[in-house]
């Protein structure tokens, strides 16, 4: 008897960025690393990114409220996408976090359901969707 595994592809829960440091300012990085403050540059720039965040909490929660924008974390199916277009609504994407459209949502689907995008953070979608919505992004 033979048992089959599907592997699913998992979305990556980060997303890479890249930053320009003064020498200076790398050096005092890689000295905190070594005096084993944090375990590597990327561990230190999270944890100062963690605390900016945690000192401007108060504006960025009002913000979020005030932009209506969806906070985290928010997947747009092909079989949602298809409700809305039988309702004949048109979806306006506000997101705080990562915004993804399934694989599976064709271009034409997407145009035809989708009034505007506005993602902070990330949005993960075919390049065929992206091109399709690009004059809807901002």
């Amino acid at each position: 008897m033979s048992v089959g595994i599907q592997l699913r592809s998992k979305a990556p829960d980060t997303e890479k960025i890249t930053i320009n440091l003064g020498y200076v300012d790398l050096g005092h990085i890689d000295l905190m690393v070594a005096e084993g403050f944090y375990s590597n540059r990327s561990d230190f720039i999270r944890s100062a990114i963690r605390n900016q965040l945690e000192r401007h909490a108060e504006f960025v929660k009002q913000s979020t409220a005030r932009k209506s924008l969806d906070l985290g974390l928010r997947n747009y199916s092909r079989e949602d996408l298809e409700a809305v277009r039988r309702s004949g609504e048109m979806l306006h994407i506000n997101v705080l976090g990562l915004a993804s459209i399934s694989q599976d949502v064709t271009p034409e689907l997407a145009r035809a359901t989708i009034a505007s995008v506005s993602v902070l953070g990330a949005l993960h979608a075919s390049a065929a969707v992206k091109a399709a919505l690009s004059d809807r992004t901002r």
